[in-house]
Parts: structure tokens; C-alpha cells; sequence
């Protein structure tokens, strides 16, 4: 994948992530200075697991301050009352937003970590490749709902690791196949969709029974 295109996916997953974390920060009446925390938590933090996991040191949120500068800026616009005027007017809006702008930053971070796997280890392990999406896409939203006090949503909400590990299954066995670039394409197309369509028809894991 070119550089350029790289970085636009990058991009949008920041501010993706970001929104879903200002979002829940307001929603829990933290201040300005908490709600920009939580967003860049959630924009970065996944990342920043990623490159512990696979030795790259510093993580690259700290060689690269764009991203928590992205993030801090969505966080500050969407703090604005007028846009949380806008965003509370209709708890469908609110919900809906959410739910788009969390399952596009869970899609994009999916691929963006079996990309970054990719480019700095050999070989092609596909475990590592799973985990590594898998960790990427969800480290940010279990970070942002440790911090919110919140049980994680990866946890309890409709598909959400499992949308990840499909989606990053897709793009890995793609990924020789149709090549780098379209795999991304894919695996995240695939990711967002299914998050979609589990928010719309209740699709969820096995939960224990009461007795």
C-alpha cells in the first residue's frame, strides 16, 4: 500500500477512535482536559500495544506525534456545546454516531496492525498477523472503557472482537492473493460490516443463562 494511502487510513481510524472516545468521556461529564485523554487513549492506545508487542520501541505514538495531535484536535471540536447540542438532541443520533464511528476505527486499526506485522517481522506467521489485528483493533475501545469504568465492550456488545478476528482472517488470507492493498480494503469492509449488521439485527455471543 502507497505511503499516502497508508496514512489516510491511519488518519481516519485516529479520528474515528477519537470521536468514541470523547463521546463516552462527555458522556461520563469528564472535563475538557479528561476528554481529550480518554479520546487520544482510544485513538492510540491500540497502536501503541501493537508496537510493544511487536518490538518496535518507542512506539510510534511517540516518534509520530500526528496522531495524538489528530486525536486531541477531534476531541477538542467535538467538546464544542454546540456539537454536543447536536450530537444529544436525539439519543438515535448519539447511538448511531457511535456505533459508525467506533466500528470504523475497529476496521481500519484491524488491517493497520496486520500491515505493521507484516512490515516488521519475516515470514508470514498468520497467528501473529490474527493477534496483532486483533490487539490493534480492540486495545484502544478497552482502554477507553477501563478508563471510562465501564465492563469493556468487547465483552458484552453484539460482535465486536469477533468482527475483528474475521476481518483480519479476510485480509491475511487475501493478503498474497489479490495483493496488500485490497486485502486492507477487504478485511476492513469486512470488519465495518459485520459490526453494522450485529448492532441492527442483535447479533450476539453466547451469554450464561440465569438460574
Amino acid at each position: 500500500m502507497s505511503g499516502t494511502l497508508l496514512l489516510i487510513f491511519e488518519i481516519i481510524g485516529t479520528i474515528s477512535f477519537a470521536v468514541s472516545g470523547a463521546m463516552t468521556a462527555i458522556s461520563k461529564k469528564m472535563d475538557i482536559f479528561g476528554v481529550i485523554i480518554l479520546a487520544t487513549l482510544t485513538a492510540v492506545g491500540g497502536g501503541a500495544i501493537r508496537d510493544l508487542v511487536l518490538g518496535i520501541n518507542p512506539p510510534v505514538t511517540f516518534t509520530s506525534p500526528v496522531y495524538t495531535m489528530v486525536a486531541a484536535i477531534t476531541a477538542i471540536i467535538i467538546f464544542i456545546p454546540q456539537v454536543q447540542r447536536f450530537l444529544h438532541r436525539k439519543k438515535a443520533i448519539y447511538d448511531y454516531v457511535l456505533l459508525v464511528m467506533d466500528s470504523l476505527g475497529l476496521a481500519v486499526f484491524t488491517v493497520i496492525g496486520i500491515q505493521t506485522a507484516v512490515a516488521n517481522t519475516s515470514g508470514f506467521n498468520v497467528f501473529l498477523l490474527l493477534f496483532v489485528g486483533v490487539i490493534t483493533g480492540i486495545g484502544g475501545g478497552v482502554l477507553r472503557d477501563i478508563m471510562a469504568g465501564n465492563i469493556p465492550y468487547i465483552f458484552v456488545k453484539h460482535f465486536y472482537a469477533s468482527a475483528s478476528l474475521i476481518g483480519a482472517a479476510v485480509c491475511t488470507v487475501l493478503w498474497n492473493l489479490i495483493g496488500q492493498e485490497w486485502a486492507m480494503i477487504c478485511g476492513s469492509a469486512a470488519v465495518f460490516i459485520l459490526r453494522i449488521l450485529a448492532a441492527h439485527y442483535h447479533w450476539t455471543l453466547p451469554h450464561p443463562k440465569e438460574v
